[in-house]
């Protein structure tokens, strides 16, 4: 049995591994053909190929499931129509053992997409993210035409609004705008700093500029009469240390779209969101697709099975491995339309990430019990349906 699973693994390798590298060489060229009107002095055409390697990762993690499923299937029929599956069913091999020698199959594709999802990809969308903000002057996922803005209260039951313009991995931001309300929304506070660094739950702000409210001001404004004293004073400080529960993890989850973020970080930002009062639906969706992706693997595993059990003999195969991949694709774009819409309807965040994956699993396992049972099902019809013989 054991040399069968690696017989198995190896041919599904081979062939998904051909698949992806066609797929992401496919994808690479038509984002290449796209993006070339921004090759001018500034942006080379060696930078648009830097940018579109560090899009690699993400190609890979999106096509995966795909790749998967259409090399498993020609790989299977590629065995079927050799009769190389008929000598294993003849030895014993039932398709709930081929069921799990090809779900055993997967765990590799499964690993190898985890290290994508938690380390390479986070790693090269920001790198890719910095190379766009630096040559193009404009950043993917959380960067607005103003920068990045973030929320949080103060210890003194207060809030605190901070516009970054600019933000690297190890917490070092620049151009700083720091705006800080009383408890009643009242602004108090209105700082602009050069630079800063996050770090030990600190934020440290060099070259500031402060521009302080009294807390007198709304009376005095509202009174008909001119103040009696500034209800505004200008500050310079050489630095200003403040506490902060923004970390540098939590400003790099800013610049990611949360599709590309590690679940670790995903769910500490969906934290800091939450203690906010901010809005964390799509961060909660990104987070079950996430942990539905390798369900979804498994899935077009099952999807592809059937194909083994396939009748070779009487021809069609080409047309039956076209049906099986088109019934997976179908499903994939099934199952991402769900999300999406599941997410403008405010549906359950599981519901929407697990019922597709479900249905489908249900629908290909039946298919193949059916399969490996086609002549018991026959017998069945033609033994309580009688016109089923002439028909026959």
């Amino acid at each position: 049995m054991r040399t069968t699973r690696r017989y198995l693994a190896k041919e599904i390798y081979r062939s998904s591994s051909v698949v992806l590298i066609a797929l992401l060489g496919l994808f690479t060229f038509f984002a290449l053909i796209d993006e070339l009107d921004k090759v001018g002095s500034r942006f080379t055409l060696l930078n648009l190929f830097y940018m579109q390697a560090l899009a690699i990762p993400t190609y890979l993690y999106d096509l995966l499931p795909i790749g998967v499923l259409i090399g498993s299937v020609l790989a299977l029929a590629g065995l079927a129509q050799r009769n190389e599956l008929v000598i294993l069913r003849v030895s014993g091999v039932s398709g709930l053992k081929l069921l799990g020698m090809l779900w055993l199959v997967t765990i590799p594709w499964v690993v190898g997409a985890f290290i994508l999802s938690e380390f390479i990809t986070p790693a090269a969308e920001l790198k890719a993210s910095d190379v766009s903000l630096r040559l193009l002057g404009r950043a993917e996922g959380g960067r607005m035409a103003s920068g990045y803005w973030f929320k949080e209260q103060d210890a003194d039951g207060g809030t605190r609004i901070i516009n970054i313009s600019q933000l690297s991995a190890d917490g070092s931001v620049s151009e700083i705008t720091l705006y800080e309300f009383r408890p009643g929304q009242e602004l108090s506070t209105m700082s602009q700093a050069a630079k800063g660094q996050f770090a030990g739950g600190k934020l440290h702000l060099t070259e500031v500029t402060q521009t302080v409210v009294d807390e007198t001001s709304v009376a005095a404004l509202a009174d008909a009469q001119p103040p009696k004293a500034p209800v505004v004073r200008l500050e310079s400080l050489p630095e200003r240390v403040l506490d902060t529960s923004l970390t540098p993890e939590r400003l790099i989850a800013r610049v990611l779209t949360p599709e590309r973020m590690s679940i670790s970080d995903l769910i500490d930002y969906i934290r800091y969101l939450s203690e906010n009062n901010l809005t964390t639906e799509r961060q909660v969706v990104a987070l079950w697709r996430k942990i539905a992706y390798p369900f979804t693997l498994f899935v077009m595993m099952t999807i592809a099975a059937p194909v083994a059990f396939m009748q070779t003999r009487k021809g069609g195969v080409g047309s039956k491995v076209f049906i099986g991949i088109l019934l997976g694709v179908g499903f994939f774009m099934a199952n991402q339309l769900a999300l999406n819409v599941g997410m403008l309807s405010r549906w359950a965040p599981w519901v929407t990430a697990l019922v597709p994956n479900l249905a489908a699993l249900f629908l290909a396992f039946g298919a193949l019990l059916m399969m490996e049972n086609q002549h018991g099902v026959r017998r069945f019809i033609q033994t309580r349906v009688p016109w089923s013989k002439t028909l026959s």
